[in-house]
């Protein structure tokens, strides 16, 4: 079959960066690069990206065994990035005017603006949209291609049959100036030096998604509007937890009475390349929960980046190696997973990308309660609550 025959398809992938644009126009793009913007590490861009695939590909990808359930979104982030050459991107463009700062900018001038009134669209449409950040040493098109993938996955089960009740999934990726470039030490220290300030502009991105919500929440109940049908999630994957980490300062400082804002039904933690001490009492984590009604922690102890940045970086016990350190003493909202009965092979510290943990994943999503007959999981020995191993079928 020639390529004119083949059967096309187009995945769309809502973006927001703070990296700095390649290219003469900004609105133009060709794609975003490894530094922060020139407007500084807090300007962000909005926009979207739409990949052409062979769909017949892409379902391959969705079918294929990758070692612990069907669905092997590794395989298929890696051809959704050979596509980057027919991919277009659209920078939102924005109309601003000149030496006024952005508080006192007309909302519809920002890029902003018309990405969350679309996602609000979807959401009002009884759709789910989740918000994804990438970590260590991941470039422009790795984490478009990422993105794409983990929204296929996250999908895989939906389909246009009436009788099928599985709701759609819309990710949004936020991708920070990661180097994306395999050099040890200093492109891990760049990196997180680029993850602590990208936390803020990740914070000021929250921070204007609530004042959204809030603004659209009056405006809906004046005009006797319909509510939103279905909620925002958050996926964090390594380094992208510490981008979380710092953006909960940002949030804490511009938040009524320092309370986190409620934005999210749930937030999961993939890999995090944070302390495993991290929701201890004092603890950045700790109030995590005000943010969303769950929180899930994914880890896995053959996850040989964990201990690669224990030891040769100077860090401590990371979070996504053996979960927190004090399981007992989690916050009630706070959900543990070990997934290292299962996971092995290539995929051992993006495994939130295939088989029976995208499955997990999306089963919270779906609301299945955490000890569902339906679920893959075994609580622990030790009789705590929300501590749980994924097992094989």
């Amino acid at each position: 079959m020639d390529a004119a025959a083949q059967p096309m398809d187009r995945i769309h992938v809502y973006y927001a960066t703070n990296r700095r644009h390649r290219g003469l126009d900004r609105w133009q793009p060709t794609g975003y690069g490894i530094e922060p913007s020139n407007d500084g590490t807090e300007n962000l861009r909005f926009g979207m990206v739409t990949l052409p695939c062979d769909s017949r590909k892409v379902a391959e990808c969705l079918e294929a065994d990758c070692g612990f359930g069907t669905g092997d979104g590794i395989r298929l982030a890696k051809y959704l990035i050979r596509q980057r050459r027919t991919a277009t991107i659209e920078a939102f463009r924005e109309d601003l005017r000149k030496e006024e700062n952005e508080s006192t900018q007309p909302r519809q001038g920002l890029g902003s603006t018309r990405a969350f009134s679309e996602l609000r669209d979807k959401l009002v449409a009884g759709d789910h949209v989740l918000i994804y950040v990438h970590g260590f040493n991941v470039s422009w098109w790795e984490a478009v291609a990422s993105a794409a993938s983990l929204q296929c996955m996250l999908n895989r089960d939906c389909s246009p049959d009436p009788a099928n009740d599985s709701t759609p999934v819309h990710v949004v990726l936020f991708t920070w100036p990661s180097d994306g470039r395999a050099i040890p030490y200093w492109s891990y220290f760049s990196d997180r030096s680029d993850a602590k300030v990208s936390g803020y502009a990740f914070g000021r991105g929250l921070l204007k998604l609530r004042d959204y919500l809030i603004d659209t929440r009056r405006l809906s109940r004046h005009r006797s509007e319909p509510p939103c049908g279905r909620s925002l999630y958050l996926l964090c994957h390594s380094m992208g937890n510490y981008v979380l980490l710092n953006a909960l300062e940002r949030l804490t400082n511009y938040s009524i009475g320092g309370r986190l804002p409620r934005i999210f039904e749930r937030v999961f933690l993939c890999a995090a390349d944070v302390a495993a001490d991290v929701f201890q009492p004092g603890e950045p984590f700790h109030r995590l929960p005000q943010m969303a009604k769950s929180v899930t922690i994914y880890h896995n102890r053959g996850d040989l980046t964990m201990p690669v940045s224990d030891y040769t970086k100077g860090n401590t016990d990371r979070l996504g190696w053996d979960g927190a350190e004090w399981p007992a003493y989690l916050p009630d909202r706070v959900h543990q997973v070990d997934c290292s009965r299962l996971v092995s092979g290539i995929v051992e510290h993006s495994y939130y990308h295939c088989g029976a943990v995208n499955d997990d994943i999306r089963q919270c999503i779906d609301g299945l309660p955490p000890d569902s007959r339906d679920r893959t999981r075994e609580p622990v020995r030790h009789g705590w609550p929300n501590v749980w191993r994924l097992v094989s079928d």
